[in-house]
């Protein structure tokens, strides 16, 4: 089918110690903090997971959300560390720096049917390749990785759903977009029982507000599950969105955001930096 009007924008992670994750996504991985922002209660869309207390969000990303796919650090004050499931794959990036990174601050890469692997603080793997990104699509991040317990339920949800373009396939994974110069989303095949634990993430795509509804009824109608419907969420001092979120076949959850309100939300924070250092000054120390 023809790919619907989306835009990959983002992953989210639980993490534990920012300023470890600080050092890692600027000092290893050589992303850019986009912007922080802090919040004092639990974010109605559970952006934070299913915590009602203070919390930060950190973009961290190799340039603009607008033309980048980045990652959302949320970090929940007391919150130490999180259980990881099986239910994510890892983060591909295609980079001639990073390894040279981390061979400067010694930090361990592994390996992984013949890939380098990079694993964060919390547990997250990054699959770097040594290699600049290519002019079909020059952000760094080329992939993120899902695993699935039934490939061919979440092709027909992701595709014929959703509305994201099968880009290939194989008997054990398959990868799909909404736009040639994205990130693709991998589906994995997963043997085991999936599990998503207290680590599990978030994926997010910005679609324009008029095909929000429609996105909505359609779901709904196929007897999908939607976890947050059509509902709008405030940033002190910044645009408001509209948000839609839903859980495919295993319980990935999908966050579906007005284009227009988030391209306003997720301008670049000249002091996002400074503002994420100042934050983690305050936090207490943990080994």
């Amino acid at each position: 089918m023809t790919a619907k009007p989306g835009r990959a924008l983002h992953y989210v992670f639980k993490i534990g110690d920012r300023a470890k994750n600080a050092f890692f996504f600027r000092n290893i991985l050589g992303m850019q903090v986009l912007r922080h922002e802090e919040f004092k209660e639990g974010c109605d869309a559970e952006c934070n997971g299913p915590y009602d207390n203070r919390w930060s969000k950190t973009m961290v990303g190799y340039g603009p959300e607008q033309s980048h796919f980045v990652i959302e650090l949320t970090y929940n004050y007391g919150v130490k560390s999180y259980e990881m499931g099986n239910d994510f794959g890892g983060i591909t990036v295609h980079c001639k720096d990073i390894l040279a990174r981390a061979a400067q601050h010694s930090y361990p890469v592994g390996k992984q049917c013949e890939s380098n692997v990079l694993t964060s603080p919390d547990g997250y793997k990054f699959y770097i390749v040594d290699v600049t990104p290519t002019v079909a699509n020059p952000d760094p991040v080329q992939q993120v990785e899902l695993h699935v317990t039934n490939l061919s339920a979440s092709l027909q949800y992701w595709n014929e759903l959703l509305g994201m373009k099968i880009v290939s396939e194989t008997k054990e994974s398959a990868w799909l977009n909404y736009g040639e110069k994205q990130a693709k989303l991998r589906l994995t095949h997963l043997t085991d029982p999936l599990d998503r634990a207290k680590a599990y993430g978030r994926i997010a795509f910005a679609i324009p507000a008029s095909t929000q509804k429609p996105l909505f009824e359609s779901v709904q109608n196929a007897g999908g599950t939607i976890l947050k419907s059509l509902i709008t969420l405030d940033t002190p001092g910044k645009a408001s969105v509209t948000v839609i979120i839903l859980a495919d076949p295993d319980g990935h959850e999908i966050c579906f955001v007005d284009e227009e309100g988030f391209s306003q939300l997720s301008q670049v924070e000249p002091d996002g930096n400074a503002r994420l250092d100042k934050y983690i000054a305050k936090d207490p120390y943990q080994d």
